[in-house]
């Protein structure tokens, strides 16, 4: 972060008047604070009066608990019972709470229930510590989600850099603790004066080569990070221990509302969140669930509604072109001359992803599967589910996963099933039978989905198998879709975002308003959002991105020319036709191809994908073919050439920026912004996207490098944007804010329908028959079309005024004339 001006400092320490009414219970408006030791409490209070000015109802915090040192995202908990100190402590963030109390405003906190952070050293997750020291005896054991006779009573730990045998020389006994480079573990008590390798056999843990976590790891982690830990939150003590200090901090007022990550890890999701509402007294949470394309949230979870990625999806897919999207898909395949199921076609793409994920990835969870299920087998009455063999029931697993359409089923063992659950797993099962040559081998099929379904009991074995196959689930959607499918298929790189849908990525305006009007009534205090700390793509890249489905033809033609330049100018070629296509859309999406951001974007891009190279099993020699390829290419004398063609779509992309964002701040929920995204906002995948934030007073937004780049962006980017959408995002929030009931639970949402031949290319809506918001879609294709001509659009009854840009109107009016300076609209009546 840049150092601010005196007069920068001096505005924000501006105190707020000290009436500021206390926060509203549920928020208005959410801004999220990606915090970490370089952007501390400290540095988040300095903010507050910027973001109160901002209309901002509640800051949004990243995890503020105890983490692994130097963690820039704070996910990998490690102390429960304390607040981060690397932030400021406990009291940086009652400093940061009083403060936004001054001005009218709220905490919400990222809390992490499923796992926590193996740190190193060790010790610093004290829990882990003593489990290490004690094994299963010790009380800190059901903490965590081990499973100790797979491992022989014994701890898989896989942190060595090889094999056991060729890293003793790198062990040692020191200070009464086993070292290993910058690893620390306890040792069991009276071993410590062992020989080395009888003290290793004579623990609760055995040290391994780290590329045995894939087949032998015996805890459950998150999807398939070994140092993060599965924590076993079902249970009462554990929840207890765990969730004590934030439960704290809602009672005494500090924090407001949570953000629940990840819940689809969890052994029972609504359980927990049973407990957690009636813990929190009913404060104001929701939950990071990723909804499938028909997938609805379960409606008996206390909760307010997901953080937002459904709505993500619906608003990004208003400005994707179907007919453009068919083209450029077409204009892909010929370029890459990438497989079906490499990449070609989307469902191909993603069932050959599900299946290498769940044989290779997650062999080790389906091996426990396996297990359960046989010992379940084994223990029937009556031995009526004798001789499945263990081979068969993998299989059956394998088959029945990799069918699952959405994360996962929410079933408890001896439980209901929901109608939905039950005619899922059915189906699942059904096409799983076709992996048997032998019909009565398939019977193993019946077993695993009657597990699946909780039908077989609900003795320890059946409920471990039951939670756990739901678990798996998820990591296996997780990790074969948005970390691996996402990044194979190409053609429109802004579909491949969490929550999408890449293989049908556009939205009808019918469909957006259907979806609206049932968040409206059913989940009025949802999260809403476009851009996050896990996004692949932040919403003005893929804003960009989604004007290429408008003019595919326009793109190929560019391709085509800057393959021709690079090899021309350097005579470096892309190792493969899908590298290329990512790299060139990554760089027309960011505008300017900052060398120092793009390369590691696409190498995390090939590694992820999985085709040539993996984090795993890297191919140095194809990876820097990709380094030289984004230096000469995207990063060299053709970014010149993707700077004009992006300079020509200046237009459609204003659009695009303005639209997503009035439809996001207007629309049916609680719309949170990612820090920075109230002004035009160009990242991309973590950790490009969790930057240091920039306040103000703000830049440009671009990285200091030459003043010739700098010239370069400003001439891509088209020099009012920025202003434009930040006064944009401070009109809606100030009326939501002001004016809560016209977008709370109790307000109503309007379709608005414009008549005309351009009638399709404009969305609007009324809200609690105050407000009316307007945005064009598809801008280029209505240019190229000829413009809004004589379409008209009825506004209820009364006189409007445009909140930015004083226009008034009435009755009748044509998009023409409402839009003609701006192509959004934000109309309040009277």
């Amino acid at each position: 972060m840049s150092p601010q001006s005196p007069s920068a400092s001096a505005a924000l320490a501006t105190s707020a008047a000290p009436s500021a009414p206390p926060p509203p219970a549920v928020p208005t408006a959410t801004y999220r604070l990606q915090l970490q030791p370089g952007f501390p409490f400290s540095a988040a209070e300095r903010a507050v009066p910027y973001l109160a000015s901002l209309g901002i109802s509640h800051l949004h915090l990243s995890p503020v608990l105890e983490a692994a040192p130097g963690s820039a995202h704070g996910y990998d908990v490690t102390g429960h019972a304390r607040v981060r100190e690397e932030l400021g402590g406990e009291e940086g963030l009652r400093s940061l709470s009083r403060a936004a109390r001054e001005h009218g405003m709220g905490i919400v906190v990222d809390i992490v229930p499923n796992h926590m952070g193996v740190p190193v050293p060790e010790r610093l997750n004290e829990a882990l510590w003593e489990v290490l020291r004690e094994g299963p005896a010790s009380p800190y054991a059901r903490w965590f989600d081990i499973d100790w006779e797979a491992g022989g009573g014994r701890l898989l730990l896989p942190v060595l850099g090889g094999r056991l045998g060729e890293e003793l020389g790198a062990l040692s006994v020191k200070g009464g603790v086993l070292a290993y480079h910058d690893h620390r573990f306890p040792l069991r008590e009276g071993t410590e004066h062992l020989p080395l390798p009888e003290l290793l056999d004579a623990q609760h843990y055995r040290l391994a080569w780290w590329r045995l976590a894939r087949t032998e790891l015996n805890y459950r982690r998150f999807f398939t990070i070994a140092d993060l830990i599965g924590v076993r939150v079902e249970e009462p003590e554990v929840f207890a221990a765990t969730h004590a200090c934030v439960l704290r901090l809602l009672r005494e007022g500090v924090v407001h509302g949570l953000r629940v990550d990840h819940p689809d890890g969890l052994a029972d999701p609504g359980a927990y969140l049973l407990r957690l509402e009636e813990e929190t007294g009913g404060a104001w949470t929701v939950v990071e669930k990723i909804l499938g394309p028909r997938e609805r949230l379960p409606v008996s979870w206390p909760v307010a509604g997901t953080t937002g990625y459904d709505a993500l999806h619906h608003v990004d897919g208003l400005f994707v072109d179907p007919d453009g999207l068919a083209e450029l898909a077409a204009v892909y395949r010929g370029f890459t001359g990438t497989a079906p199921d490499l990449g070609g076609e989307w469902g191909p793409t993603v069932r050959r992803a599900a299946r290498e994920v769940v044989a290779h990835d997650l062999a080790a969870e389906v091996g426990r599967l396996t297990r359960t299920a046989a010992a379940v087998c084994e223990a029937a009455p009556g031995l009526a589910l004798r001789d499945h063999a263990p081979w068969a029931l993998r299989t059956a697993i394998e088959e029945v996963l990799v069918r699952v359409p959405v994360y996962r089923p929410y079933v408890t063992a001896g439980g209901p099933v929901g109608a939905e659950d039950r005619a899922m797993l059915e189906e699942a099962a059904e096409g799983a039978r076709t992996a048997f040559a032998v019909p009565e081998e398939a019977a193993a099929v019946d077993v695993v989905r009657d597990l699946a379904l909780g039908r077989l009991g609900d003795g320890g074995a059946q409920r471990d198998f039951c939670a756990r196959f739901a678990q798996v689930c998820a990591a296996l959607r997780a990790k074969s879709e948005e970390d691996t499918a996402f990044y194979r298929y190409a053609p429109l790189l802004s579909a491949a975002e969490v929550g999408g849908d890449p293989g049908s990525p556009q939205v009808a305006p019918e469909e957006f308003h259907a979806y609206c009007a049932r968040l409206q009534r059913d989940w009025p205090a949802t999260g809403t959002v476009l851009s996050t700390h896990d996004t692949k793509r932040s919403a003005d890249v893929r804003a960009a991105l989604a004007v290429l489905t408008e003019c595919p033809e326009r793109w190929a033609e560019l391709l085509e020319r800057v393959t021709h330049e690079t090899l021309r100018a350097s005579g470096v070629e892309a190792p493969d036709r899908h590298v290329a296509w990512v790299a060139w859309q990554t760089a027309y999406g960011m505008g300017f191809p900052y060398q120092e951001r793009l390369v590691p974007a696409l190498l995390k891009a090939v590694r992820e994908a999985g085709l040539r190279t993996t984090w795993t099993e890297r191919d140095a020699a194809y990876e820097e073919a990709v380094e030289r390829f984004a230096v000469a290419g995207p990063g060299g004398p053709p970014l010149y050439t993707v700077a004009a063609f992006a300079r020509e779509l200046a237009r459609p992309v204003r659009a695009n920026v303005l639209g997503a964002a009035l439809l996001h701040l207007t629309m049916p929920g609680v719309p949170d912004l990612y820090m920075g995204t109230e002004r035009v906002y160009t990242a991309l995948v973590d950790p490009d996207n969790r930057r240091l934030p920039d306040f103000p007073p703000f830049r440009t937004g671009v990285p200091e490098e030459t003043a010739e780049a700098r010239e370069e962006a400003a001439a891509w980017l088209p020099e009012s944007l920025p202003e434009e959408k930040r006064a944009l995002t401070e009109a809606a929030l100030r009326l939501r804010r002001e004016r809560p009931a016209w977008f709370g639970a109790s307000a109503s949402y309007e379709p608005l329908r414009a008549a005309g031949p351009a009638a399709g290319h404009c969305v609007a809506y009324a809200r609690s028959g105050a407000v009316v918001c307007v945005a064009t879609r598809l801008s280029l294709r209505l240019a190229g079309a000829g413009g809004w001509r004589e379409t008209a659009l009825e506004l209820p009854p009364g006189r409007w005024r445009d909140l930015l840009g004083g226009r008034e109107a009435e009755g009748s009016v044509k998009p023409a004339e409402l839009l003609a300076e701006r192509p959004v609209a934000l109309l309040v009546r009277g």
